[in-house]
């Protein structure tokens, strides 16, 4: 599903679907074009076929996990930047490995989402992790 017509186009990964349509209704009603996925393979067609500026990615989707989509779209030579949305902490092997513009442990206030989705706007940094892993 695509909803809002903003220049910052979004991909909203994420299976529940309560929280799917909350932050896509959030986000389009802030000026961003939102596409919906609640699937690695929905994730992979829509972002394949229409490249979003970010995108917000579960870890954990009822067919693969976050972490595949991510690998599908490299391997397809369409990298993208994306912030992870997580109820637990990610393995940082895996945040190494995918590097991650941001990572959000679920629950996560709004204003955290929306700083990193302006990072990427005009005028924002240039896409990089925004946040380092201190190893233990």
């Amino acid at each position: 599903m695509h909803i809002g017509n903003g220049a910052t186009s979004i991909l909203l990964v994420e299976d529940e679907a309560h929280l799917r349509r909350a932050l896509a209704r959030s986000l389009a009603s802030r000026g961003y074009a939102v596409d919906e996925a609640a699937t690695r393979r929905e994730a992979v067609q829509s972002a394949l076929a229409r490249p979003p500026t970010l995108m917000l990615l579960d870890i954990n989707l009822p067919d693969a996990s976050g972490w595949d989509v991510l690998r599908d779209l490299a391997e397809q030579g369409r990298p993208t930047p994306t912030v992870i949305m997580s109820a637990v902490p990610p393995n940082p092997a895996r945040v190494r490995e995918f590097a991650p513009f941001g990572v959000l442990t679920k629950p996560f206030p709004l204003d955290a989402l929306l700083r990193f989705i302006r990072q990427l706007e005009p005028g924002g940094i240039a896409p990089a992790p925004a946040w380092l892993l201190e190893e233990a």
